[in-house]
């Protein structure tokens, strides 16, 4: 198949450091082009992929101090994938709504995923009005705040095999790994490290919105000794920063659309203790690949049960459920039914009879 991917231009595909969304576009693009169809990948010039890349921005724009409005650059990236979408026999776009009303005129199968919260209350409205588009959810709890949307599939992420390694947890440390936001609840991880006496490794970075919320509530917990921050950690640390943990901690107090740091570490062999909110019941298989808690205490006697835990079991759970493989192929059975039944645009032409 010809599959054009537009993912958003904040981060490179794939981001040099954190970048959820530009790393999961990254995966499924080079599994598609391994697969033997036609990719072409909208994204900033720095990103790196055997697809066909088509530049929208000359680097990541949170990586630019030149860039002042975002919203440029994701327009003229629309105005691009517009006049190539004849070209494409279907155009699947990771970057929320921005096309929409483009994409019901488009002219050829516009398919979206979903990749973050959906309970904010103006999208109601919109997913009301745009309910005749084509939508991937990522999980089935992340379609419950807008049942009546557009769904034509929920595609769990995958990660390539060969990305991540399987470690021992040697270090035998508490592992965090995300945003320091406070949805992802990481003064609930501290408190776990002080219960339990261990050390409490943190790889995450702080948003520009999250700043005041880091400096009066983060940075007095990072006093702590039992607490190491080591920043933002690049993929190629990563297999050894989650494989030397004895678990990974993903206190999150929001409902999570997926979660891909549970995978992250379930193919290095570590258990994840997370907490039961959004994704979570869908990813964590309690006793194989990790603990599902609701409380603090929870957490902390699941700890004790993750020393001696079976990695290798873990590991395979990975393989069996949340490989690149498996994500690109269910991707294409969408993929193959959008183009199945793709006759005429949804709506006119603006301006048409």
């Amino acid at each position: 198949m010809r599959i054009a991917q537009v993912a958003p231009l904040n981060e490179a595909v794939p981001p040099l450091y954190y970048g959820g969304t530009e790393r999961v576009v990254s995966y499924l693009t080079e599994e598609l082009v391994a697969q033997g169809h036609d990719v072409t990948l909208f994204a900033s010039a720095d990103s790196v992929t055997s697809a066909r890349l088509v530049a929208c921005a000359p680097r990541a724009l949170r990586l630019d101090s030149g860039v002042e409005d975002r919203m440029v650059h994701h327009l003229l990236q629309l105005e691009e994938v517009q006049e190539r979408a004849a070209a494409f026999d279907v155009v699947h776009y990771h970057c929320d709504y921005i096309h929409y009303s483009w994409g019901r005129r488009a002219g050829v199968p516009v398919l979206t995923t979903l990749h973050g919260r959906q309970d904010i209350p103006d999208l109601a409205a919109l997913y009301r009005e745009f309910d005749d588009l084509p939508l991937v959810s990522i999980s089935e709890s992340q379609r419950q705040p807008i049942p009546w949307a557009g769904w034509v599939g929920t595609v769990q992420h995958g990660l390539p095999p060969g990305l991540l390694q399987p470690g021992g947890g040697a270090g035998g440390y508490l592992a965090f790994l995300g945003r320091f936001s406070p949805e992802k609840g990481f003064p609930r991880a501290v408190e776990v490290a002080r219960r339990t006496g261990l050390r409490l490794r943190a790889a995450a970075k702080v948003e520009a919105a999250d700043r005041a919320y880091f400096e009066a509530e983060i940075r007095p917990l990072l006093a702590d000794p039992l607490v190491e921050w080591v920043g933002e950690v690049s993929e190629a640390d990563k297999s050894a920063f989650l494989g030397d943990a004895l678990a990974l901690l993903f206190p999150i107090d929001w409902n999570e659309p997926f979660g891909l740091v549970m995978i992250e570490a379930m193919a290095c062999g570590t258990p994840t203790i997370a907490w039961d909110r959004g994704a979570v019941p869908e990813v964590i298989e309690p006793g194989l690949s990790g603990f599902v808690v609701g409380s603090v205490d929870e957490a902390v006697a699941a700890v004790a049960r993750c020393r001696g835990f079976d990695r290798a079991a873990c590991r395979a759970a990975f393989e069996d459920r949340f490989t690149a493989a498996r994500m690109a192929a269910d991707y294409v059975s969408v993929y193959r039914r959008l183009a199945a039944r793709w006759r005429t645009p949804l709506r006119p032409a603006i301006g048409g009879a």
